[in-house]
């Protein structure tokens, strides 16, 4: 890990700016896991990604729909989906299946952001950025950005 894939968030704001940022690296098939407590900004990164894919709409946490579908357009304008998954209330393997969990591990029409990503144990994507979301005691929050790939994928 770098330096740049730690970054600290003064307010609800720079979490935004930081996801509209994010969000210019991010290409369809990619998989975006938020990590952090309730509360640390983890919908408002979210809004922030979904700003910089131009998504018109307003970002809510899915908790109880589970999985929410915005359109939006990538760095270069190509059409793509911001598949939007907050799994805080399942837990079981079966709750997953019946949200269709796995098609959203590799999106090829979009980029799937999954809060709560530990409520899905070992059901993980290849390939995938891990953003740990903490509270910084200085005030305000961390974000340490991680890219992970499994199962001997190349980079």
């Amino acid at each position: 890990m770098t330096d740049d894939d730690v970054v600290a968030i003064r307010d609800h704001d720079g979490m935004v700016d930081y996801g509209r940022k994010f969000a210019k690296d991010l290409r369809a098939g990619d998989v975006v896991l938020l990590h952090g407590d309730l509360g640390a900004g983890k919908t408002t990164l979210t809004q922030g990604i979904a700003a910089g894919l131009h998504v018109g709409e307003v970002i809510q946490s899915p908790t109880f729909a589970i999985v929410a579908e915005h359109d939006g357009t990538d760095a270069e304008g190509a059409p793509i989906c911001l598949y939007h998954l907050d799994l805080y209330r399942l837990a079981t393997r079966e709750e997953l299946d019946g949200v269709g969990y796995e098609q959203y591990l590799e999106p090829v029409d979009g980029i799937s952001v999954i809060e709560w990503p530990e409520r899905a144990g070992a059901c993980l994507p290849d390939r995938f950025w891990l953003l740990r979301i903490e509270y910084s005691p200085a005030g305000g929050r961390t974000v340490r950005r991680e890219w992970h790939v499994q199962r001997n994928q190349s980079s």
